[in-house]
């Protein structure tokens, strides 16, 4: 009897260790130790046919799909939101990305990823990031968030907005209030 115990015991304990690692894995997956802050907010829409968004405008000619039968398919209608996050780099200063997020029935998906040169120039240690609220989805389209960063370790923290208005413009700038 007493055998049969151990017996069971272990393999419990196996079972369980095999959870914990793959629960681990999954985790690792997730979200990489080097993001340091995230937030998701704002709101974007198009028809389909709009660039992603990119802080050096290249051209303004729309961009046309070309179907299997070498006809023109109609692009639909895109929506989604933003995620602005800092990356900590190895000497302990950040990169901020922004990221432009479809939303669809299959699950969000990345429509493009741009760092943020305005801030990520300075070099930062970034303290945080907010969003202008936290009171779930926006209805109007664009972005307002703010960055709380220090240019020096000992310094006090100074804030930069992070703005994108109804057109897909992007300002980025140290806060004046």
């Amino acid at each position: 009897m007493m055998a049969m115990r151990q017996t069971f015991l272990a393999a419990m304990l196996a079972a369980g260790w095999a959870v914990a690692a793959e629960a681990q894995t999954v985790h690792d997956e997730v979200l990489p130790a080097s993001i340091i802050f995230a937030t998701s907010t704002g709101y974007w829409e198009d028809d389909g046919n709009s660039p992603a968004i990119e802080r050096a405008p290249a051209t303004t000619q729309s961009v046309s799909v070309q179907g299997a039968t070498g006809g023109e398919v109609k692009p639909q209608q895109r929506h989604g939101y933003y995620k602005l996050f800092a990356v900590r780099q190895p000497d302990k200063t950040s990169k901020v990305y922004l990221q432009q997020i479809a939303q669809s029935d299959d699950g969000p998906a990345i429509v493009s990823t741009v760092e943020l040169q305005e801030i990520s120039d300075l070099k930062p240690y970034v303290t945080d990031i907010r969003p202008e609220n936290s009171t779930g989805i926006i209805k109007e389209p664009g972005l307002f968030a703010t960055v709380y960063l220090k240019t020096d370790p000992a310094a006090e923290s100074d804030s930069w907005t992070v703005l994108i208005d109804e057109f897909g413009d992007i300002t980025v700038e140290k806060a004046t209030n």
